[in-house]
């Protein structure tokens, strides 16, 4: 039997100006990938503020899917990337790839979307119940939570 597992998280559009910040803008490549920040600039090549919030988001939902409770799992082993018609993927490395295939989670799928200010993303997978057992829902006070991509966490 396999249990269903979500993860969901929110981000102010406003955290990610205060990541694009001259002086705070570097701090930006240990949360995203070269590959994720060229995927999220606009048709003139300026930072998308929307595209990056919802990265962002979606790194996030997808932590709280692992069960990344007292497991630091950097954020460059999280990449959401564009796939095949615009549809997001979610590619794992490193300890996040360990988390996946010890909980036996099957593909992760993210929808991201963005209004009024805010990012949203809602990551889903599933795993076997005696699998999905060992991982817990993430709080608060998680590691990843201290540079969370929520508004706690950032700067």
């Amino acid at each position: 039997m396999t249990q269903p597992l979500i993860g969901v998280d929110l981000v102010p559009l406003s955290r990610v100006d205060e990541l694009l910040d001259p002086g705070i803008g570097p701090l930006l490549r240990k949360y995203l990938s070269a590959e994720e920040l060229s995927g999220s600039r606009t048709p003139d090549g300026a930072p998308d503020q929307a595209r990056i919030a919802g990265r962002l988001a979606a790194k996030e939902a997808v932590f709280k899917l692992l069960g990344a409770v007292g497991r630091p799992v950097p954020w460059q082993g999280i990449e959401v990337l564009r796939g095949p018609g615009g549809r997001p993927e979610v590619r794992l490395s490193g300890r996040a790839a360990e988390l996946a295939r010890a909980a036996g989670l099957g593909p992760i799928d993210v929808s991201i979307s963005h209004d009024a200010g805010f990012a949203i993303a809602v990551a889903t997978s599933s795993s076997a119940s005696s699998a999905s057992s060992a991982f817990s829902a993430a709080s608060p006070d998680h590691p990843n939570s201290q540079q969370s991509a929520t508004p706690k966490g950032m700067p």
